[in-house]
């Protein structure tokens, strides 16, 4: 045991929660979903990342961290109120056996590839969008709460970036006591229970949420997180990692499960020095990671209660900031090849617009008109690097070559890959 890499699996634990678990409370609360159901689906997305991130480590010696899909989680609060909730766990069973068979056989990596980087993240930001215009609309409905969890998000990303969210959300609750808006309504917490759900399928959600949820999920989750692996030296069986996710979010999908991945921006804090100085020990902060998750999912009806009973101001303020550098990541990628520039704002468009057709929301609409517009604004010329790289690995679309050779870790049997250096900075790593 090591406690510097206990605390490294607690802290990206703690991060998991404090801003994405805002977006689940959201979208259930958007839906019309009852208690239970509410509690079920933060119990099924914890214990589905718990399960995973302990098994992943234990059997790889690799810190594996997973989580459950941020931007799965924000199409949600959108798409799931257009649609019945047996509805949308289909359409959940759906996008974990697609997510499971693509990752499983390699087929993801060479669909990715085909479609530019810049139309899935434009998709993405469009998604995003609304979340990040709802911090000034907080500004204008609670300037005091909302001004000091934009202070101190600001602050905290200067001196202490990997706990911003964190910061924000302590500084929110303080101002929100101290102006007495907190309620939270703690009589009859107790451990969470599951609640199945039979799935029922329709052409409808399967498009509206499914297919975006797939996409979403598997180029803004799986991609970077198995390259967050893979700066610092660790090569885990990429194939059993994605497809083991799959298979769990399909199995738990009856009891509100919408997506498990494995993380990024949460898997840095436990692949870095800072977890062990030994890579090798690493390890053990996926499974004390995992080993959170678990026990925070077992008092999912706790969680459920203390955050319905936070200012709604202070719950849109938190999640805009927890998405502030997906949005700001996503933007930038929409805009940064020029020869796909104009489809990708196209995608952008009408997935910020919000529009539905025929019960089908906009991420979907907005992916399909970048996907036509790019066919036929398709240039002469060679296509930008994909998603599958030269080993047959994930890795990001549109990503560049490394600089720097380094000794990979022993673990993995391969030496004089080409790395990064592990003083770069985590976000230059991803946007490779």
């Amino acid at each position: 045991m090591s406690l510097s890499a206990v605390n490294a699996g607690v802290v990206a634990m703690a991060v998991s929660y404090a801003g994405p678990l805002a977006l689940v409370l959201a979208a259930a609360d958007a839906a019309g979903l009852s208690p239970a159901q509410t509690s079920s689906w933060v119990w099924a997305i914890s214990v589905g990342a718990g399960l995973t991130c302990v098994g992943l480590s234990w059997w790889s010696r690799t810190p594996v961290i997973t989580a459950f899909s941020t931007p799965g989680a924000a199409i949600l609060v959108t798409a799931l109120a257009q649609h019945d909730y047996a509805e949308a766990v289909g359409a959940f069973l759906f996008a974990g056996v697609a997510a499971t068979v693509l990752t499983a056989t390699g087929v993801f990596t060479r669909v990715l590839a085909r479609i530019p980087e810049g139309i899935v993240s434009a998709m993405l930001a469009g998604i995003l969008f609304s979340f990040g215009t709802a911090i000034f609309t907080s500004l204008r409905a609670a300037p005091l709460l909302a001004g000091a969890m934009v202070i101190a998000y600001l602050l905290a990303k200067r001196l202490w970036p990997t706990y911003a969210v964190m910061c924000a959300l302590a500084a929110g609750l303080a101002a929100a006591w101290a102006g007495g808006g907190l309620g939270a309504d703690l009589a009859g917490p107790g451990l969470a229970v599951p609640h199945f759900t039979a799935p029922h399928f329709s052409a409808g959600a399967l498009i509206g949420i499914g297919v975006p949820l797939l996409v979403a999920t598997l180029a803004g989750q799986y991609a970077p997180g198995m390259a967050v692996l893979r700066a610092d030296g660790y090569r885990p069986n990429e194939r059993v990692v994605c497809a083991t996710t799959g298979v769990v979010s399909t199995l738990l999908a009856p009891f509100g499960s919408h997506a498990i991945n494995p993380a990024a921006i949460t898997a840095a804090i436990c692949t870095g020095p800072e977890a062990h100085r030994d890579p090798a020990r690493r390890w053990i902060a996926g499974v004390s990671c995992g080993v959170g998750y678990l026990v925070v999912g077992c008092f999912g009806s706790t969680l459920v209660a203390l955050f319905t009973g936070l200012p709604t101001a202070l719950v849109a303020t938190l999640a805009g900031l927890a998405l502030l550098g997906a949005l700001s990541g996503s933007l930038a990628r929409t805009v940064a090849d020029e020869r796909h520039r104009e489809a990708s704002v196209i995608t952008f468009l009408a997935t910020a617009s919000g529009v539905t057709v025929a019960g089908i929301g906009s991420p979907f609409w907005g992916l399909l008109a970048g996907v036509v517009a790019h066919v036929l604004l398709k240039i002469r010329g060679r296509e930008p690097a994909g998603a599958l790289g030269e080993d047959g690995d994930l890795e990001p679309a549109g990503g560049t070559e490394r600089r720097g050779q380094v000794v990979d870790h022993p673990a993995d049997g391969a030496v004089g890959d080409t790395e990064a250096p592990r003083d770069r900075l985590v976000g230059q790593t991803l946007r490779e």
